[in-house]
């Protein structure tokens, strides 16, 4: 299936993203209609849209299997979590004095600060793996997620840096030119609740992520990326630096991780090694998966189709069965993984290249778009050798 192209007609393309803007911004107070928690869903959903594009780096463009991702997501959260909470003051005497109330960081500080650290650990991820590919990477980087965790949840003594299992708590709200996100805003005469703001910026960063991750794909590293997925040994011999290339797509990547870690941290305001779990780094996973490696738009349904419907089953699940059978035959989480997992197994059988993926070289649209290419240089071509054989 192929979508029509606005290239040829700007009219069309600046109305169809006039048209999406509109939805887009209008998307929380249609969504608030039935309850907040349709919102708050919304925004986890974004959140995890910029997570699948960060791995969709590492596993699409360059093809190395990470089942780790969700370390990222982790430094990310604690290190905003660190920054923006009483924590680091009430175990450290030092901190308390030089910080009476409290560390109280900024965003602009903090969010490019997790950035950075997650992209210095996928750095550090990457270089003992950089000779491993497939099942032998897979494990490697499955073992570098649950040393993280393990780690985040035994730091809570000698020291008590994490607070262990307990998690962190009071995790400051995000503050944005002296208005908080955490509370309930007010707008021309508008009440604009706090998951409605959130909701806003995590669109925003969700589409600077997506604008990336578009122009990474055409560029000369992404090219290279994709020239170490389909044959490392055939990229190397044309004098791509593999190891440089491999080191950072896992930064790359994982400075998105540690941008939507940061992000989980300020809008729940607690943060445990419980959120960060294996099922999550395969949940990310298999957004990838599903909606087509490689292919930015399919990378994004797949993120929405695999947040949004489970968690729209905790809502519907249990009304539904009342409805039809009388009762409940199925607990709703339990429905929730029978059919997540039905989805996977059917998606593998019948679309196993993803619900939406990238166009492949050498199809019949790629040869008539080569060919028209080719006629409309002919075309150029002949006045100019007109002009230029005339005294």
């Amino acid at each position: 299936m192929q979508f029509p192209s606005f290239k040829d007609n700007p009219v069309a393309a600046y109305g169809a993203t006039a048209v999406i803007t509109l939805v887009l911004l209008a998307l929380p107070f249609v969504a608030g209609t039935q309850g907040n928690g349709w919102v708050r869903i919304i925004d986890f959903a974004l959140l995890y849209v910029m997570l699948a594009l960060g791995l969709n780096i590492v596993v699409g463009y360059a093809g190395l299997l990470d089942l780790g991702y969700v370390a990222f997501y982790a430094v990310g959260a604690y290190l905003y979590a660190l920054l923006s909470s009483p924590q680091l003051s009430e175990n450290f005497e030092f901190i308390r004095q030089m910080f009476p109330n409290g560390l109280h960081n900024s965003i602009w500080l903090v969010v490019p600060l997790g950035a950075g650290l997650a992209a210095l650990f996928g750095a550090l991820l990457g270089a003992p793996t950089l000779r491993l590919r497939g099942d032998y990477l897979a494990i490697v980087t499955l073992g570098f997620g649950e040393i993280v965790r393990i780690f985040l949840n035994n730091l809570n003594s000698p020291i008590n840096i994490t607070n262990g299992p307990q998690g962190i708590t009071n995790i400051d709200p995000i503050e944005i030119a002296g208005v908080s996100l955490g509370k309930t805003q007010t707008f021309f005469d508008i009440e604009v609740p706090s998951v409605y703001l959130y909701y806003y910026l995590f669109l925003i960063l969700a589409i600077i992520i997506i604008i990336i991750t578009i122009r990474l794909q055409d560029s000369r590293l992404g090219r290279a990326w994709m020239a170490i997925r389909e044959d490392e040994i055939a990229a190397k011999a044309m004098g791509i630096n593999t190891r440089n290339v491999k080191l950072l797509a896992f930064a790359m990547g994982a400075s998105f991780g540690g941008v939507a870690g940061a992000m989980f941290a300020s809008f729940q305001g607690f943060v445990s090694p419980e959120s960060f779990t294996l099922m999550e780094s395969v949940v990310i996973v298999s957004m990838v998966v599903l909606g087509g490696m490689g292919h930015v738009p399919g990378v994004i349904l797949g993120a929405i189709l695999l947040y949004a419907i489970p968690e729209v089953l905790r809502y519907v699940a249990k009304p539904a069965q009342l409805a039809i059978f009388g009762q409940e035959l199925i607990a709703p989480e339990a429905l929730r993984m029978l059919l997540f997992g039905l989805s996977m197994v059917l998606i593998m059988l019948y679309r196993p290249a993803g619900l939406w993926p990238a166009r492949q070289h050498g199809t019949a649209a790629d040869t008539d778009a080569d060919a028209d290419a080719d006629d409309r240089a002919s075309r150029e071509a002949k006045p100019a050798a007109t002009g230029a054989g005339q005294p």
